[in-house]
């Protein structure tokens, strides 16, 4: 990749000559910063600069210029540039302008001017932006190729682990590419071989599992010591936000994850009720930024180690991974989140990875470019996914039961769906049978007023309804609910579940009917399905880890 660009656009000589003299002290080794004193010249060198196929990182526009205000020029600026990140130079009396532009353009930050002293005020905002950028522009780096089939429910599920663990790829299509058709050759790859992962300086991978790949990438899949203060089962919000408050605190912290950190918030394209971030943010960046935190602090991560059973040693709490290896624990925090429920249609079971997904990871949609893509479900989740699709796909199609979408979604987020030109909900209606010969070709709808059904032709069809709890490992010792959910404090002494709390002392707010276990997150009963109250939940855990264990 050539050095990204970074633009500064100021109509005052003297306000542009400082913010390129502050942009290039800073970033000039890495970036290329240029400069330009009006919206126009701004837009006639970004046009230029993608004739070049240069990228763009950062556009940096004042808000008051004369001819084109800075959030007009920033507007046309995802033309030239659809993935630069967009920063408004701005007086406080147009902060409501700012904050309006954030919806209205997809603004990415604000600063208000002056901007002295830029180590304080300018640099933390900008680093943040390109760290952002950097992450969603790394396949030009990418060690990995990943040789398969499009509708390959393997090469799929590889894919996934890629971008759920942030590490970039190319992904090569043996019926489209040549490239794909060169490498498979190259390496004497038959059917049984594919996908066929690519990692610089190893031999090929063929048909590997992830955790062969989570080995061949150097990714940490064993545990480093026989005891800890503390495991957490589980990687998403709840299980990273306790595993950055403990390893803070000083105790012995390991997260074992089955797949990739982050949970199914992990794969959601946009998180925009997240306090303090106005603009909101990926699920995927997200959980980048919990897993560096965590492991500054020393948090161990385990990858792609499941645990499939639960059980006390005397003061000890062990997880028993599926490959008949422990980890052990004074403590343990179940963090297991949910998964989507199975839609109950004919035909499913073979297109599942062939075009039916459950969820999707925010990188999937530039896969459905031009094709109509239907999502199942009303919740949030459902309709972020909807949103990020309909900027890659031609249409896409919302299947909801219900009779609106404000019952099940936030009404910000309902209102961006309906007012979407290129979303259409259907509602009162449901999937009753796929079909499709190797891969999803279409579906059988049936409205549930009146029972008529239609096909209709359809590649891509993503599933997000309901919740089901990640427990059965939990075995009998932990109390659960009839659907799986784990009861925690006073649900549990109110008898439910069919154990009794075996201490003279009360049980502390998350904790289960097995002394030293917690719960947090989507997997405990009665939780708010949100991922603020998630993190919440992950730190208030580790509160009471520390209490527990001083009673030990």
């Amino acid at each position: 990749m050539s050095r990204p660009t970074i633009l500064s656009v100021d109509d005052d000589p003297q306000v542009a000559q400082a913010i390129g003299r502050d942009l290039a002290d800073r970033y000039g080794a890495a970036y290329r910063v240029l400069g330009a004193t009006s919206g126009q010249e701004a837009l006639d060198l970004l046009a230029r600069l993608a004739l070049r196929d240069e990228p763009v990182a950062l556009v940096v526009a004042d808000q008051r210029m004369p001819g084109m205000t800075g959030i007009e020029v920033l507007a046309q600026v995802r033309t030239h540039a659809p993935g630069a990140r967009l920063l408004l130079l701005t007086a406080y009396a147009d902060t409501d302008v700012a904050i309006r532009a954030i919806n209205d353009i997809g603004l990415d930050y604000y600063l208000l001017k002056p901007w002295d002293p830029p180590a304080e005020r300018l640099y933390p905002v900008v680093d943040e932006l390109l760290d952002d950028w950097r992450a969603e522009h790394r396949e030009d780096e990418a060690d990995v190729r990943v040789v398969g089939d499009r509708w390959s429910d393997r090469a799929h599920e590889l894919k996934v682990f890629l971008a759920r663990n942030h590490v970039p790829y190319r992904a090569y299509d043996v019926e489209r590419d040549d490239e794909a058709v060169r490498l498979r050759d190259l390496a004497g790859a038959g059917p049984d071989d594919l996908p066929l992962v690519l990692v610089t300086g190893r031999e090929p991978l063929r048909a590997p599992t992830t955790r062969d790949l989570a080995s061949a990438l150097g990714l940490h899949t064993d545990a480093e010591h026989p005891l800890y203060d503390v495991c957490i089962v589980g990687g998403g919000p709840a299980g990273l936000a306790a595993a950055v408050y403990a390893a803070s605190e000083g105790l012995s912290t390991v997260v074992v994850e089955r797949e990739a950190p982050g949970g199914q918030a992990g794969q959601s394209a946009a998180i925009e009720n997240y306090l303090g971030f106005p603009k909101g943010l990926s699920g995927s960046d997200l959980a980048r930024r919990a897993i560096a935190q965590a492991s500054r602090f020393g948090a161990e991560m385990v990858l792609t180690r499941e645990v499939a059973g639960f059980e006390s040693r005397g003061p000890v709490r062990v997880a028993r991974l599926a490959d008949g290896g422990v980890i052990e624990a004074r403590s343990m925090i179940v963090a297991t989140g949910v998964s989507y429920r199975r839609l109950d249609a004919s035909g499913l079971e073979d297109l599942t990875g062939r075009g039916v997904y459950y969820g999707a990871n925010a990188g999937e949609a530039g896969q459905t470019q031009g094709d109509v893509v239907y999502v199942v479900g009303a919740a949030n989740s459902a309709g972020q996914a909807a949103l990020n699709l309909s900027h890659h796909a031609s249409r896409v199609v919302m299947v909801v039961r219900g009779a609106n979408l404000h019952d099940s979604m936030s009404l910000y987020l309902a209102e961006r769906v309906l007012a979407a030109p290129d979303i259409e909900v259907r509602y009162r209606c449901e999937v009753q049978s796929v079909h499709g010969a190797g891969h999803l070709e279409g579906l059988t709808l049936v409205d549930r007023d009146t029972g008529v059904k239609a096909e209709v032709e359809a590649s891509w069809m993503f599933v997000f309804i309901g919740a089901v709890p990640h427990t059965d490992w939990l075995g009998d010792d932990v109390s659960r609910d009839d659907k799986g959910f784990v009861l925690t404090g006073a649900e549990m002494v109110a008898g439910e579940g069919g154990r009794r709390w075996p201490l003279t002392r009360s049980p502390y707010a998350l904790e289960t009917s097995v002394p030293g276990v917690f719960a947090a997150g989507d997997v405990r009963l009665d939780s708010m399905k949100r991922v603020a109250s998630a993190v919440g939940e992950g730190a208030m855990s580790v509160y009471l880890v520390h209490r527990y264990l001083a009673t030990m």
